[in-house]
């Protein structure tokens, strides 16, 4: 069967740069500097035309020699990788996936981030014309141990972290279903650790209820959370794969390769 044009994967038109792309994969699969025998040996390319490249790539310090007839990956991959993950919004990033969510289970999907000891609501995905629904403001805060959201940040602390939060907040509650006793929040807690996801179950405000799934960047660390809320007697775990999938999408594209669920 004749393989179609778009199943190859692209390469660059001008040949010194696909064999740049050979030589910088070959550096980054190793921790250390690489002898230029061996670099040969691994990308078929003669060691004369292999040292050629490399001192060019020196030159820019996208590659270090530590010593003579050795190389690994130098600082200003580093400097570059910095940038672009600099410019890298973790609200840009989250919005189409945020959309697609929203338009599958028709309610509305909330990213929040954590500020000290409450989540900020930054972005939403909801649609005026659908029916009864849940709708956090843009800019809303509410506290770490009310939602499930916050839950997923409080989870990412250690023991000691979460104990220091409630002697802060006093694990003040809003409605009869909050948690405000800290054995009954610890044992909150634990579930979202092993699951990744976390809830609120009438928590903040009677009548809703939400589910939340965590969002890493590059590092593994939990940067954000993504949420589904809706009528308490309407949220359906039947969303929960298609929320986790979501959230693992947007963590990929912030740079993170941990499995589909991250466990800290």
């Amino acid at each position: 069967m004749k393989k179609n044009d778009h199943d190859a994967p692209a390469k660059p038109s001008v040949q010194v740069l696909e064999r740049m792309f050979v030589l910088i994969d070959v550096l980054a699969s190793r921790e250390e500097a690489v002898s230029l025998k061996e670099i040969s040996e691994k990308t078929g390319l003669h060691p004369s035309t292999a040292h050629r490249i490399l001192n060019d790539l020196a030159v820019g310090r996208f590659v270090d020699r530590p010593e003579s007839g050795s190389y690994r990956l130098g600082m200003r991959l580093l400097e570059l990788g910095n940038l672009v993950k600099a410019r890298l919004s973790v609200r840009e990033t989250a919005l189409p996936g945020m959309r697609l969510l929203h338009k599958q289970i028709q309610q509305p999907v909330n990213l929040s981030v954590r500020q000290g000891d409450e989540i900020v609501y930054v972005e939403r995905a909801y649609s005026e014309r659908s029916g009864m629904q849940v709708v956090r403001a843009i800019g809303g805060h509410a506290p770490l141990h009310l939602t499930s959201n916050g839950k997923l940040f409080l989870a990412a602390d250690e023991p000691q972290r979460v104990r220091a939060y409630a002697m802060r907040t006093g694990l003040a509650g809003n409605t009869h279903n909050s948690l405000t006793q800290l054995p009954l929040l610890e044992r909150e807690l634990n579930k979202a650790r092993e699951t990744g996801v976390a809830y609120d179950n009438e928590e903040l405000e009677l009548g809703v209820r939400c589910m939340a799934a965590g969002i890493y960047d590059d590092q593994a660390k939990l940067i954000a959370a993504l949420s589904i809320s809706a009528p308490a007697d309407r949220l359906d775990e039947s969303w929960l794969p298609k929320l986790q999938s979501t959230a693992f999408e947007i963590s990929q594209a912030l740079g993170f390769r941990g499995s589909a669920y991250h466990q800290r």
